[in-house]
């Protein structure tokens, strides 16, 4: 007789054809399991307005057949649907949009999509049977309105927290009433979850201090990863000269921008322009409007290389093409619980990772890696000298590579096997 497959009601606003980082999570623990005798159904958004879509992970979700239920509402991304992909704003139009926002919508402005979503769960676990619900946030609406229906159809919960929701470095609480009302919120949803998933120990941390009836056994750890399958199925690109070619792949918005690495770079120009023209920046992904000001006015045209946005799959093929992988994580408030999914992508090529990063849940990522240089995020003096001594490296072959053992550890597959365990011991008997 066949083993019995277990069912899993997946919620998640960001889902293939989306793409970025916060999409791939949730997609990539939905591939695996179905690997490990789960079967999901996913409820996900209808056409929305986004930054990026992305045909690769949309060619990889269909190979897979997985039941799929898109639920329009009418937040405003749905709104503005019908113009397609949008460009990041600048970012004094992202707060002000952000400002607006938060002092309406509370938690988030995905309120009337998440309560379609529960309208469609409902109606799912009314006429099937399915062994754990699992919600996948921001939006953390989508948790609220959900978690409401642990008691009435006795189905375990579980959300995964890829950011804080309550004070969070997003969050902006315009009274101390939004506060105090999103805090309540959280509380309540907390509450009715099952168990707890996060992507690293500071959100565990900041979760089990500000709710104190949650134990340390309730609040699991599973951080972002990197799918080998994707590495395998990506061939780097032959490089046209030997330059030092340093890359960031992603998009710059709320905690990113490239502004002190632009800076320190124009500094190494001036001082050493033999060594700068050996170097070069690319940038794979959305540069804003301010960040190509930025680059024309300090007359750095000719080291940057704009690759705009592409594809997973291209991405990956990009990283593995560089010598030298950026990112940057800006000073914000309980910005040390922030952990980029792009951190493991980088991982996942065993490429050197230049991080400008401050203390907290990044950098001590960044040493356990290994293979890593380091700096303050606004310390243009120390990037400059992190640049020079990297360029000496590159130079004479010496970059740092990672261990393969460090690398292993962030592979989806195996943690989509921790997923599907933290399932398992929430199975009703």
């Amino acid at each position: 007789m066949p083993e019995r497959k277990f069912k899993v009601l997946v919620i998640a606003y960001y889902f293939p054809p989306l793409g970025l980082s916060g999409v791939q999570r949730t997609f990539k623990f939905v591939k695996y399991m179905l690997r490990l005798n789960w079967e999901p159904t996913v409820l996900t958004s209808d056409k929305i307005a986004y930054y990026a879509y992305d045909n690769s992970l949309l060619r990889e979700l269909n190979s897979l057949n997985i039941r799929i239920i898109r639920i329009a509402g009418k937040e405003p991304n749905s709104i503005l649907s019908k113009f397609g992909n949008l460009k990041p704003p600048r970012e004094v139009f992202r707060k002000l949009f952000d400002i607006i926002s938060q002092s309406i919508f509370i938690p988030d402005n995905k309120i009337s999509w998440s309560n379609a979503a529960a309208s469609e769960a409902e109606k799912l676990l009314n006429n099937e049977n399915f062994d754990i619900i699992y919600i996948s946030s921001p939006p953390f609406s989508a948790f609220e309105k959900i978690s409401k229906l642990r008691v009435k159809f006795e189905v375990p919960i579980i959300i995964d927290y890829r950011d804080l929701w309550y004070n969070s470095y997003f969050s902006l609480y315009i009274t101390p009433l939004h506060k105090l009302l999103n805090k309540n919120k959280e509380y309540k949803s907390l509450k009715n979850a099952d168990a707890i998933i996060v992507t690293n120990r500071k959100i565990k941390e900041f979760l089990i201090k500000n709710y104190p009836f949650l134990t340390f056994d309730d609040v699991v750890i599973i951080p972002h990863g990197f799918d080998p399958e994707d590495f395998q199925a990506s061939k780097p690109f032959t490089k046209p000269n030997n330059k030092l070619v340093i890359m960031y792949s992603g998009i710059f918005i709320g905690y990113g921008t490239p502004k002190y690495l632009l800076r320190a770079f124009k500094e190494l120009v001036i001082e050493r322009p033999d060594i700068a023209q050996n170097i070069e920046l690319h940038f794979v992904g959305y540069l804003r409007k301010e960040n190509l000001k930025l680059i024309k006015k300090l007359k750095l045209e000719e080291f940057v290389i704009d690759h705009g946005y592409v594809d997973h799959l291209t991405s990956i093929s990009k990283i593995l093409s560089a010598d030298v992988l950026w990112f940057m994580i800006d000073y914000r408030k309980n910005i040390d619980a922030i952990l980029p999914g792009k951190l493991y992508e980088y991982v996942g090529s065993g490429k050197p990772i230049f991080g400008c990063v401050p203390e907290g849940a990044a950098k001590q990522a960044l040493q356990e890696y290994g293979a890593s240089f380091i700096c303050n995020p606004d310390d243009v003096e120390g990037i400059k000298s992190k640049l020079y001594e990297i360029y000496e490296l590159f130079k004479n072959n010496k970059l740092p590579t990672a261990s393969q053992e460090i690398i292993n550890k962030y592979r989806r597959d195996l943690l989509t096997e921790t997923l599907v365990k933290v399932f398992q011991s929430k199975l009703k008997v």
